[in-house]
C-alpha cells in the first residue's frame, strides 16, 4: 500500500516579492502577510525583523550586526495517490527551508527545514473533526485514532526518497507554547536556544505532534519574552549547528511576535513558572498588519476542503494503508 503515495516538492523563494500561489492554504502565516495593500511593507519589515533577530543571537564576529542575512523559502509537498497525474496532486503540507547569508565569507549555509509548519490534514482534525466531536460534551476528549492518519502520513514523507534528496537532516518546527499549560524554568542553558523550560503534562499539540515522530523541548532564547516549543525527531541540541537553531530562531520569534504578540512580544519576559495567555493586556504591537481573527474563519473553510477532495474520495485506501502502517 505504501507504494501508492508519491511525494513532489515545489519551492518559492519568500522575500518582499512574493505572491501567494493560487494552491498555498491561504491560512499559512507567511500567505496571510503576503496580502492587501501592507503586503509588501509587511513582507520588508518582517524580514528586516528576521534578519535583525539573527545577528543580535550571531554576535560573535560580528561588531556591526549586519553580518548575516536570512533567506527563507516555501517547501510545498504534495501528495498523488494511486499513480494519480501530478495534476491531480493533493496539497499536503507547506513548511520553511532557511539557509544563511554570510557576508564577511560570501558563503551561504544550509539552514533548518521545518520551521513553520502548516498542513490540509491538520486543519481537518482539529477544525472539522474535533470541532465537531467536543460539540455539545460536558468534559473534553478526542476523537478516537485521532491524529494517527496525519501522523503517518508526516513520517511516510519525511522517511521518503523525496525528502532525502532535497534535505540532508530531519526537519525542526517550532511552534507557540500552549495557552493551557503552565512551563517551570529549569537550571539548563543553551547559548543559543536559551533558558529551558518544562511542563507536567504534554498539550494536544504536543501529542500531536508526538504521533508525527517528534518530541518537544521548550526554550526561551535569549531576549525572547516568552519560551518557544521546538519540535524534533533526533537530538536537537546535538544534530544542529549553532547557526542552524539561530536561523529557526530568528524566523519564528518574529513570526511568532506578529501572530502571538501578546505572548511574544509582551512587555515583560516569563518568569520561573509561566502560563501564556492571550488575553494578556501588557504588550506591543509590530508595524505588520495580521488578520488573526480571519485566519481562525479560513481553517475551518479548508479543513472542510480537505474532508471533500482528500478525506471522503479517499477514504477507503487511506483507511486500508493507516491500518496496515504502524505509528
Amino acid at each position: 500500500m505504501s507504494n501508492e503515495f508519491a511525494f513532489a516538492i515545489k519551492s518559492i523563494c519568500f522575500d518582499e516579492d512574493y505572491r501567494p500561489s493560487d494552491n498555498t492554504r491561504i491560512t499559512t502565516n507567511f500567505a496571510n502577510l503576503a496580502r492587501g495593500t501592507s503586503r509588501q511593507e509587511n513582507l520588508r519589515n518582517t524580514l528586516r525583523m528576521i534578519d535583525n533577530r539573527f545577528n543580535a543571537l550571531a554576535h560573535w564576529d560580528n561588531p556591526k550586526g549586519d553580518r548575516y542575512a536570512v533567506n527563507l523559502e516555501i517547501i510545498s509537498v504534495e501528495m498523488s495517490i494511486d499513480g494519480a497525474s501530478s495534476g491531480n496532486a493533493l496539497p499536503l503540507i507547506e513548511i520553511l527551508k532557511t539557509s544563511i547569508v554570510d557576508s564577511k565569507t560570501n558563503e551561504r549555509i544550509e539552514g533548518i527545514v521545518g520551521n513553520n509548519f502548516s498542513s490540509y490534514v491538520r486543519d481537518y482534525d482539529f477544525s472539522v473533526l474535533l470541532l465537531e466531536h467536543t460539540k455539545n460534551q460536558a468534559t473534553f476528549s478526542t476523537p478516537d485514532n485521532f491524529g494517527d492518519l496525519h501522523g503517518k502520513l508526516f513520517k511516510c514523507f519525511v522517511n521518503s526518497s523525496t525528502y532525502k534528496e532535497h534535505f540532508s537532516k530531519p526537519p525542526v518546527i517550532c511552534l507557540s507554547v500552549s495557552s493551557s499549560k503552565t512551563y517551570h524554568r529549569t537550571e539548563n542553558q543553551h547559548p543559543v536556544l536559551g533558558v529551558e523550560y518544562q511542563q507536567d503534562e504534554y498539550s494536544l499539540t504536543d501529542e500531536y505532534f508526538k504521533k508525527m515522530g517528534m518530541k518537544v523541548r521548550y526554550f526561551m532564547p535569549p531576549n525572547s519574552a516568552a519560551p518557544l516549543a521546538f519540535y524534533f525527531s533526533g537530538d536537537l541540541l546535538s544534530d544542529y549547528t549553532n547557526l542552524e537553531l539561530i536561523s529557526t530562531i530568528s524566523t519564528m520569534d518574529t513570526f511568532q511576535k506578529i501572530y502571538r504578540p501578546e505572548i511574544y512580544n509582551a512587555n515583560s519576559a516569563a518568569g520561573k513558572s509561566y502560563q501564556p495567555s492571550l488575553k494578556h493586556q501588557d504588550y506591543s504591537l509590530t508595524r505588520i498588519v495580521y488578520d488573526r481573527e480571519e485566519r481562525s474563519q479560513l481553517a475551518i473553510e479548508q479543513g472542510r476542503f480537505v474532508e471533500e477532495h482528500f478525506i471522503k474520495p479517499y477514504q477507503a485506501i487511506l483507511e486500508q494503508w493507516s491500518a496496515n502502517t504502524p505509528l
